[in-house]
């Protein structure tokens, strides 16, 4: 699997049968800052992945986005894949999906 998806290939992933679980890891403070998100998408805190990272099924694809899908999203990624996850994040975080029309809600 590749470590990334883009917009457009997530939105098809979505409308699919079995959608990935989609997980928002924005730090806390870029969340305040922008309060939109991508339906649908459960916030973890980065900081915290220690204490959530077990919670998620082994068995669902999961995407992660963080505000431009550049060092948050790739720390995550890395700790995810290191517990066997089926994980990638969005190439340019909520940035890029935000420039693709991305559907957008209120966190």
């Amino acid at each position: 699997m590749e470590p990334t998806i883009t917009p457009d290939a997530l939105r098809d992933r979505l409308a699919g049968e079995t959608p990935p679980v989609l997980l928002d890891v924005r730090r806390a403070d870029d969340r305040a800052k922008d309060p939109l998100a991508i339906p649908g998408a459960a916030w973890h805190d980065p900081s915290t992945i220690a204490t959530w990272a077990s919670t998620l099924d082994p068995g669902r694809e999961v995407v992660l986005y963080c505000a431009r899908g550049g060092s948050v999203s790739n720390s995550v990624l890395d700790a995810l894949l290191a517990q066997g996850l089926k994980a990638r994040y969005i190439e340019g975080g909520l940035e890029a999906w935000k420039a693709a029309d991305g559907e957008l809600a209120p966190t």
